[in-house]
């Protein structure tokens, strides 16, 4: 059995690791449960990376009190912690009489939610401000105060400032059950190890309406009572080529079962198209098909009509955390247990004031008193090919491994890799290197950069490069050494 913790956090995405992020500003034992290898495994790492404004979530719902708090917190995080974010405003297409009224609609909505930056725009003002889109669209809901950010760099930003603040880690770690009572709770996992905590907080995605089903004590009754559908989104990566599309973030307008297929810039400079919304039965079914891709494609088209296949560099899908309430499941459901359930889209968006109200909420119920020596600040690795010469120039005479280049594509330097890998909580595996440094993210998708970054992983972890995976688990990229 570990030791006892303050507080055990079930889950390290965007939600979790916030989460971890805010309670560590105050004096508790705090450990973060992750079944998966690395952080931002699952819808953390694939989604649109979009800073929703507000306008589309029904007044008075945790949707739209969270996204237009989360909104307005995610520049200034993205500063504190140094991650990318962009305020580029979004604008929502109608292409007939009955999708302009539902622009108003929304207008109204965001009216009610408070959401700053709106207005309804017509369909020529809407191609004076973004001339490739479509010219059939007739008008347009302008939302001035939306923006984009890294979805997986700003999960990696939270979770390494909980770390150096003294927040624990642990992978690999799948919870398969629950029990206590008084703020006495033990968490079972899958490798036999038993953590307890004085609370537990569930932010575990498309599994955790499975995490409160697996809770037993004498409170189970107050457990809210629901189910996630995992709905699957397919996404379409295209080239830095294409990245001058758009400016703004564009929606079709939205149906009952999600924003439509958007195209949108990314803050690396790509353009993102995407993504589907398919209801499926298995929770990690991440799979990409010809049929998703062609939807979003065609959908992507009938907003900016010059959109080319031949620019698409990848093709990734996420499992979204559909809730059969349709509102977010957040606060705490008795002493000792809180949730962060149901959380998708505006889920990212909504993280920073999720995070904020968990920690303030169970650090109060808790009688946690203030961390004096709270790290607020955090600073990321510093990108080779965001310096200018003189900076470049500086960091090679600094560290002669910023001028090995390693990833072509994305101008991505040794260095990097190295810092990345000698983080706290740093990289393990491919993706890790991949999401920490973009190394393998560029037009030729690590056809060019794999080798020697799996050489750089294996010589500073002290491992045989044969034993290096792409993504954890049996994922090796090679079998064995070639006889010289």
């Amino acid at each position: 059995m570990k030791e006892k913790y303050d507080i055990i956090i079930i889950g390290a995405g965007v939600i979790g690791c916030a989460v971890a992020s805010k309670l560590s500003a105050y004096k508790a034992r705090i450990a973060v449960l992750e079944s998966a290898h690395d952080l931002a495994c699952g819808a953390s790492k694939a989604n649109s990376g979009i800073v929703h404004g507000g306008f589309d979530a029904l007044p008075g719902s945790k949707k739209a009190f969270f996204n237009v708090l989360g909104c307005a917190l995610t520049e200034w995080e993205s500063k504190r912690l140094d991650f990318p974010y962009r305020k580029n405003g979004s604008m929502v297409l109608a292409f007939d009489k009955e999708e302009e009224k539902t622009l108003h609609t929304l207008m109204e909505r965001g009216i009610k939610n408070r959401v700053p930056g709106l207005s309804i725009i017509s369909g020529e003002q809407a191609r004076g401000l973004e001339s490739g889109i479509s010219e059939k669209v007739t008008a347009a809901l302008l939302c001035t105060s939306s923006g984009i950010v890294s979805p997986y760099e700003e999960t990696l930003a939270y979770a390494e400032n909980a770390c150096v603040n003294g927040a624990e880690f642990f992978f690999d770690t799948r919870v398969t059950g629950v029990t206590g009572r008084d703020k006495e709770m033990s968490v079972r996992t899958a490798n036999g190890e038993i953590y307890t905590a004085r609370a537990v907080i569930n932010c575990a995605g498309v599994h955790a309406d499975e995490i409160c089903a697996a809770y037993e004590g004498r409170d189970k009754e107050k457990m809210p009572r629901f189910e996630i559908t995992p709905r699957r989104g397919e996404y379409i990566l295209m080239d830095k080529t294409e990245g001058n599309k758009t400016e703004r973030t564009l929606f079709h307008t939205p149906t009952a079962l999600g924003k439509g297929i958007l195209v949108t810039p990314t803050v690396h400079g790509n353009l993102l198209i995407g993504p589907t919304a398919d209801d499926i039965e298995d929770k990690d079914d991440a799979r990409t098909t010809s049929a998703g891709g062609e939807r979003v494609f065609a959908g992507a088209r009938k907003s900016v009509p010059s959109l080319s296949l031949k620019a698409a560099i990848t093709r990734f899908s996420g499992v979204r955390a559909h809730p059969s309430g349709d509102d977010f499941i957040v606060g705490k459901a008795f002493d000792g247990w809180y949730n962060a359930a149901g959380i998708e889209s505006p889920g990212l968006t909504c993280a920073p004031a999720i995070g904020r109200f968990l920690a303030e909420e169970a650090a109060d119920d808790l009688c946690l008193s203030v961390n004096k020596e709270y790290i607020s600040e955090r600073k990321g690795i510093r990108a080779f090919a965001a310096m200018d010469e003189e900076e470049r120039a500086q960091a090679v005479a600094r560290d002669p491994a910023f001028g090995r280049i390693v990833c072509r594509c994305e101008q991505v330097t040794e260095a990097e890799i190295v810092d990345a890998i000698r983080r706290p909580l740093g990289a393990r595996d491919l993706d890790g290197i991949k999401r920490r440094t973009r190394a393998g993210m560029g037009r030729c998708q690590s056809g060019f950069c794999m080798p020697r970054t799996a050489e750089i992983l294996a010589r500073e972890l002290g491992m045989d490069v044969c034993a290096v995976t792409k993504c954890g688990g049996g994922s090796f990229m090679a079998e064995g050494h070639i006889d010289e």
